[in-house]
């Protein structure tokens, strides 16, 4: 089992607020994290792209360069369950406390699985 954050993820399940999002939409995007840097592509555009790190308690931050999170951090949680990932998001700048979203509308959760592995 695999259990870095590097490689290519398709989310296969994510909700904003309590709101499930289609699954036609999910289709279409990816994640990309490799060495510090992440980029999330829709129809083989990337939209998103910055760095992200992991601190010394586990959680990880996106920081934004381009796109619509340019100038944002975004702290998350996340956890593995075989090849698949968990990443609750805090788009209010908060960090989650867990991998639910409620009706909190500055809460992302996504459920992604690992579509090519990074390399070590």
């Amino acid at each position: 089992m695999n259990h870095s954050l590097e490689g290519i993820w398709q989310p296969l399940y994510a909700e904003l607020g309590g709101e499930e999002a289609p699954k036609m939409m999910l289709e279409k995007m990816e994640i990309e994290l490799t060495a510090g840097q992440y980029a999330v592509r829709f129809g083989g555009h990337t939209a998103d792209r910055g760095t992200y790190t992991i601190d010394a308690d586990g959680h990880l931050s996106l920081h934004g360069v381009d796109g619509p999170n340019a100038g944002k951090t975004i702290p998350g949680i996340f956890k593995f369950a075989g090849e698949a990932l968990s990443i609750c998001y805090g788009l209010g700048g908060a960090r989650p406390e867990k991998f639910h979203t409620g009706e909190d509308p500055e809460l992302y959760l996504v459920n992604y699985t690992r579509k090519v592995a990074g390399s070590e």
